[in-house]
């Protein structure tokens, strides 16, 4: 007899699998389907160009690139900023004004973001490219690391300290 079916009790042939090892498997799968989504819903992915933390780095030191920094000041006091990178908080109203004004007009000149895990950066790459910014570029591993790859932290790359009239 096959180990998963049970002969009924009047031995007329088999029954199904009991209904909590099938609530079981139901809910196994669930749970499944659910933190994959979480992930994909919650890890963006931008379909533009990236940049290591160590091409970013030497990029915006060579002038080849803007990179902005564009998590929030409390992040930037904790962490200071990445070297040579401009800090404008993504949060700002005005921020596609103040990325232009950072650019010099010039929205074809390439732009790096960099955010604490890549998720953020991740997003607002994919906006700004709708926008119309033409050369947006994702550091997705960030200042802390991410599934990327360690962060410009963890790579000890150099940060300057944040003051307020950085902004």
């Amino acid at each position: 007899m096959n180990s998963k079916t049970t002969t009924d009790t009047q031995g007329k042939g088999t029954v199904a699998p009991s209904r909590r090892a099938v609530l079981v498997l139901a809910g196994a799968a669930a749970t499944f389907a659910a933190v994959t989504g979480y992930r994909l819903l919650t890890r963006p992915v931008y379909d533009g160009g990236h940049l290591s933390v160590e091409a970013a780095h030497r990029q915006a030191a060579e002038g080849t690139i803007l990179l902005v920094d564009i998590r929030q000041p409390e992040e930037w006091r904790d962490t200071g900023i990445p070297e040579h990178a401009r800090p404008i908080d993504m949060r700002r109203d005005d921020f596609p004004e103040a990325l232009t004004a950072a650019l010099g007009a010039d929205r074809s000149r390439p732009i790096a973001l960099i955010c604490a895990r890549g998720v953020r950066s991740a997003r607002l790459s994919t906006l700004l490219t709708e926008a119309g910014f033409n050369n947006i570029l994702d550091v997705p591993a960030g200042m802390l690391g991410s599934a990327a790859g360690p962060g410009w932290l963890a790579k000890d790359l150099p940060v300057t300290p944040y003051s307020e009239t950085a902004e």
